[in-house]
């Protein structure tokens, strides 16, 4: 018994365990690709990954969800190979273990294998960001640029990897492709009138995305102004009517945008306590809801939708 616990509290010291924080896209979703000044928020639920070296020269991966539960297992050889019967998902994985492998030729160099498991704290379907917290926590394994990472492997803004490594809120846009973020004190006095609603969807934003990017360049470049000049404001604001106002018209332009309705307008048209703002991709995953009174969330509720959850409660 003594050599069982002296064997289990060895392997306990060389487990390294890593961790990053989920995000939401408050402004300038799609408009951020293009150098929009964006203001992003860590969640305080992320995802953590934890790696145990192994007597045996493979890579043994678990994924484990919010409930404990695995809903993906897999084991490759050290030298990362793929064939023809991996699964999409594992095709996924092996992409961003090989190109961490490419930024450091170190990474998993020699015959050293790892028991790897993941636990997400949030529902992997609510898009709170279960790719870009396994990217960032991978970086930090890899020794590598999270962004680099990123960038040759999935692609996208990289707000949500800057959220993953902060501890509170943040602008964030692209210069010359290169991320510049601000950490900021955002403090909303009226946040108990601020909730976040899960749309029972998650979305995919690529359809949104590839009709951003058809549009005309000084079209896009008129808009971004207007939007990183709300998020400036929104920053500053101090009431919820003023934070209302900012909402609905940063809606009516990213609507223009994607030639896509607003949220309120598809699903929500006869809400009139407040203002609703999609968040990330349109269509799906959370809005974000201001309300008069707590009671007003009764409405959301009677329409199917009761996944609330309170400013305090999910921002970092």
């Amino acid at each position: 018994m003594l050599l069982l616990n002296l064997m289990k509290l060895e392997a306990s010291m060389k487990t390294k365990i890593y961790y990053s924080h989920g995000k939401l896209l408050l402004t300038a979703e799609y408009v951020v690709l293009d150098g929009a000044n964006a203001l992003a928020m860590p969640t305080k639920k992320g995802q953590y990954l934890s790696v145990q070296p192994i007597e045996i020269s493979k890579i043994i991966w678990k994924s484990f969800d919010e409930q404990q539960n695995i809903w993906f297992e897999t084991e490759f050889e050290i030298d990362l190979k793929k064939n023809r019967n991996n699964s999409k998902e594992e095709i996924t994985l092996l992409n961003i273990l090989q190109t961490a492998k490419k930024i450091n030729p170190g990474f998993l160099k020699g015959k050293q294998g790892y028991l790897v498991c993941t636990r997400l704290t949030f529902n992997r379907q609510f898009g709170l960001g279960s790719s870009s917290t396994l990217i960032a926590n991978i970086a930090q394994w890899a020794k590598v640029n999270p962004f680099e990472l990123l960038q040759q492997s999935f692609g996208g803004s990289g707000y949500d990897i800057a959220c993953a490594n902060s501890n509170g809120a943040l602008t964030y846009n692209r210069n010359n492709n290169k991320p510049v973020i601000k950490h900021l004190e955002f403090n909303l006095n009226f946040n108990n009138q601020v909730y976040f609603i899960y749309l029972n969807k998650k979305q995919d934003s690529k359809l949104g995305i590839q009709r951003y990017k058809n549009l005309n360049t000084t079209i896009k470049q008129e808009k971004i102004k207007a939007i990183s000049s709300i998020t400036q404001q929104l920053i500053n604001c101090t009431t919820i009517t003023g934070f209302n106002d900012l909402i609905n018209q940063h809606e009516q332009i990213i609507s223009t945008l994607i030639d896509t309705p607003t949220v309120q307008e598809t699903l929500f048209k006869d809400y009139t306590n407040g203002c609703i703002k999609s968040l990330g991709a349109w269509g799906g995953d959370f809005i974000m809801v201001t309300v008069k009174n707590k009671i007003d969330l009764a409405y959301f509720k009677a329409n199917g939708y009761t996944t609330i959850i309170s400013f305090k409660n999910m921002i970092l």
